[in-house]
């Protein structure tokens, strides 16, 4: 989990986001709600949780609610359990009180964003907590295997878990991968191609150029980039790499992370660990919403 404060994704972003998930889920209304739910009945309601882990997603659960009642009376959600804390099963995450017709309206699509999020973060801080048991300083990075659309949030709740993000885009930094390397040669080939590309990026934009073999190292070294990541090297490799770098640039492991090899890449004393999986393979966390339907008036 994280050990600072977060800062929230763009209020803009939540709200397009959320304004698109209840358009998918509610185009015309929520027909079951409407006929069956008296329009001034109010609803009592918490997010519990079934299984231990990390949240991540409060306010857009949040923005969920609160479109979903525009128009009408609002729908009141208090927080519990802050973005980035651990909690055990059974525990009460946040609690939601407003008209019924607009909690069960905005409950499917705040529940799969809570939960996808908190997902996202458990998994995350399960990895960053194996990567200090065995000692290793390195960071661990997400990548750009997102949820198209869900970037900014997926990018959130892996701060939660306490991890770090890549680069957002492919606008924000530079990174050359094995299909760039491919086209631009090999030994002093690809060192000045790299030299060439760097003086044009200027130097306020970082570098980092993926190696795939350990003699690939030396020539991308020469070209002074700022990060080198090693893909896919055996334990034996990536401590070797590390070695031999020697603080000339940071270095990043990626490729075939697991909660079974991060702590042994960790002891090689990487820098970075990057893992796709937290994103594109990570489950959603059980939450449930449990409430009541009370007859009334809404407040």
């Amino acid at each position: 989990m994280s050990a600072f404060p977060v800062p929230t994704p763009p209020a803009a972003a939540v709200e397009a986001i959320v304004a698109a998930a209840l358009a998918e889920d509610a185009p015309h209304g929520d027909l079951t709600a409407q006929g069956l739910v008296p329009a001034d009945a109010t609803a009592i309601a918490a997010v519990v949780a079934r299984v231990p882990g990390v949240l991540a997603g409060g306010d857009v659960f949040a923005e969920a609610m609160r479109q979903a009642a525009a128009g009408g009376a609002p729908v009141k959600v208090d927080q519990a359990v802050a973005d980035g804390e651990a909690f055990d099963a059974g525990a009460t995450l946040l609690w939601v009180s407003g008209p019924a017709r607009a909690v069960l309206l905005g409950e499917r699509v705040g529940l799969n964003l809570l939960q996808r999020l908190s997902g996202i973060a458990t998994a995350t801080a399960h990895l960053v907590g194996l990567v200090r048991e065995a000692g290793g300083h390195a960071r661990v990075a997400d990548t750009r295997k997102t949820t198209p659309g869900l970037r900014v949030l997926e990018r959130y709740a892996v701060r939660c878990g306490g991890g770090s993000n890549h680069r957002d885009n492919l606008s924000e930094a530079v990174m050359a991968k094995d299909n760039h390397l491919s086209l631009l040669g090999s030994g002093s080939d690809l060192t000045r191609a790299l030299m060439d590309a760097k003086a044009r990026w200027g130097h306020t934009v970082h570098v980092e150029v993926e190696v795939d073999r350990p003699d690939q190292i030396d020539a991308v070294l020469a070209a002074g980039v700022d990060t080198i990541m090693l893909d896919n090297f055996s334990l034996s490799e990536t401590a070797e790499a590390v070695e031999h770098i020697a603080g000339r640039a940071i270095v990043e492991a990626s490729g075939t992370v697991t909660a079974e090899t991060i702590g042994a890449i960790a002891a090689t004393g990487v820098d970075v660990i990057s893992s796709g999986a937290i994103t594109h393979s990570v489950k959603a966390l059980d939450l449930g919403l449990d409430f009541e339907v009370q007859a009334g008036a809404s407040e």
